[in-house]
């Protein structure tokens, strides 16, 4: 990827996606604590290893340009999660990729706010990073983010669902699923 510009954030109807600030970690390390918010996760985090993530969330944007952004509701400024994008940090049979995730609080869930961050996030990666294609996965027992990836207009091929490598393969989590959205056709969605 050629050299991009960077911003600090991005803005749909109801929310703002922007850079992470220090008041951010401790509505996240809540969250991230949260069973019911982690259920499809490994493990809960501590605040130590939120605040850890967080500085490293930031440090892909000052690398990359891109990342996962705070989520924030615009009326009234509250955090509400991440929703961005990313490379994985494993080797599969799909990687080096661009991802797609999203985690909101559990309180913000139900609203649409992960398909409208998510298209806001898709349109600036396919425009101002000119990506080619953006995948996204999930558990296979995560219906909600699912839910979201068809949303968005990603396909999935079920020939392409994998086990987590970074996942106990025992444990019901480690099933995937693979979703994958060009340019291409994510542009003819727009028309």
């Amino acid at each position: 990827m050629e050299k991009v510009q960077k911003i600090d954030h991005l803005e749909t109807s109801r929310l703002r996606l922007r850079r992470w600030k220090e008041s951010d970690i401790e509505p996240f390390a809540a969250m991230n604590a949260n069973p019911e918010v982690m259920k499809y996760f490994v493990r809960t985090l501590t605040r130590e290893q939120t605040a850890d993530m967080v500085a490293n969330l930031d440090a892909r944007f000052e690398a990359e340009g891109f990342g996962l952004w705070a989520v924030e509701v615009r009326d009234s400024g509250e955090f509400i999660g991440f929703t961005g994008l990313s490379r994985p940090k494993f080797e599969s049979f799909f990687t080096p990729c661009v991802e797609i995730g999203w985690r909101l609080d559990h309180k913000a869930q139900g609203k649409g706010y992960a398909t409208e961050a998510a298209q806001e996030t898709l349109r600036d990666g396919f425009e101002r990073l000119g990506l080619e294609e953006i995948v996204s996965f999930a558990a296979a027992i995560n219906e909600r983010s699912t839910n979201v990836m068809k949303k968005i207009g990603m396909k999935r091929n079920a020939s392409e669902d994998f086990l987590h490598p970074m996942i106990d393969p025992a444990s019901p989590l480690a099933p995937h699923v693979l979703y994958r959205l060009s340019r291409q056709d994510w542009q003819s969605q727009l028309r």
